[in-house]
């Protein structure tokens, strides 16, 4: 392995270990790239990270090897980075890394972390999401058009509500659509807003998207997963990498280009020159902090009640039983 390098990001010097470590396979992209990419779109990923207490996937073998996510700050944490104390669905509390410089990114680099997953909440104010991350889930038939397609249909009925959307790629087959919202809902709020917004979707598009849980009930269709808005459910950020082979990346997009565009057009080695060219195009995203109470209108007078936890969380007031459709009607007959 190689010597040690160091980086120098706005005044700090970050120090990289074994730099010549594939961690891509496939194209040879090793550690020093990865901490390479992660310095040219240090100020996108830095403003999706900001304050945001958040959990590293870190791949310390590369993305063919073993990984694991770090929930907890690890014990070397610097003394300049920030963290805060986040409550589990369990009860428990954990201390986790928030962001405040883009060495930190540098830093979670070196300790093989790709991909960012910060939660929907400031340090400040850690109850209270400030932003609406709506995920649509290609389902096995369907593809990142019909994703697209499903995005496109959201814009307007977010904007029917006051609200602004704002989509990237997952990195994946999919997209997230972040809505920013002013800190004074609760995570359970949050989580109505989404199904609220998905129920309504699922009537406009005619059965191209659906809310259910079960997998065996959705079909080929998109799939708003309301539950990444749970407490301690997060996505990856914006500009974060993604364990995929060719090394794509997370990356916000223009509403403009979503039916020109596909996953693999961003990835390691191109996103630093859109980065470039662009610059953040979620930069603005912040400013248009919106209210919540129209939506959770809607969720009222939907009156379809709640929907299914994910199965690590405990029991909710209201939520129907959590029992696979099919096994029910084994056990009913």
């Amino acid at each position: 392995m190689a010597a040690a390098v160091e980086l120098e990001v706005d005044g700090r010097t970050v120090r990289l270990s074994n730099p010549d470590k594939v961690y891509y396979p496939e194209p040879g992209y090793t550690k020093r790239d990865v901490a390479e990419y992660y310095l040219a779109v240090a100020p996108g990923i830095l403003r999706a990270l900001r304050e945001r207490p958040t959990t590293l996937q870190r791949f310390p073998d590369g993305v063919e090897g073993e990984f694991f996510y770090q929930k907890r700050a690890p014990k070397n944490v610097p003394d300049w980075l920030p963290t805060a104390r986040i409550a589990f669905p369990s009860g428990r509390t954990a201390d986790e890394i928030c962001p405040t410089e883009q060495a930190a990114v540098l830093w979670a680099a070196n300790l093989g972390c790709l991909t960012f997953h910060p939660w929907p909440v400031r340090r400040e104010n850690t109850e209270h999401p400030d932003e609406l991350r709506i995920d649509l889930d290609p389902q096995p038939g369907t593809d990142f058009s019909d994703a697209v397609r499903a995005a496109l249909q959201l814009r307007p009925l977010l904007e029917e509500f006051g609200l602004t959307g704002w989509p990237k790629t997952s990195g994946g087959r999919g997209l997230h659509v972040y809505v920013p919202i002013e800190p004074r809902w609760t995570f359970t709020d949050c989580r109505h807003a989404v199904i609220a917004l998905g129920r309504e979707l699922e009537h406009r598009t005619g059965g191209e998207v659906t809310t259910k849980w079960w997998k065996e009930e959705r079909g080929e269709r998109i799939f708003v997963d309301y539950n990444q808005m749970a407490r301690d459910r997060t996505i990856a950020s914006a500009y974060s990498l993604r364990p995929r082979p060719q090394a794509t990346a997370s990356t916000p997009l223009r509403w403009e280009e979503l039916e020109q565009v596909s996953p693999a057009d961003f990835t390691l080695r191109t996103v630093p020159e859109r980065f470039a060219e662009l610059g953040d195009l979620h930069a603005d995203m912040e400013q248009h902090r919106a209210s919540l109470e129209r939506v959770l209108e809607l969720y009222a007078h939907q009156d379809a009640g709640d929907l299914p936890y994910p199965p690590d969380h405990p029991k909710m007031p209201g939520e129907p039983a959590r029992v696979q459709p099919s096994r029910a009607r084994k056990t009913e007959e």
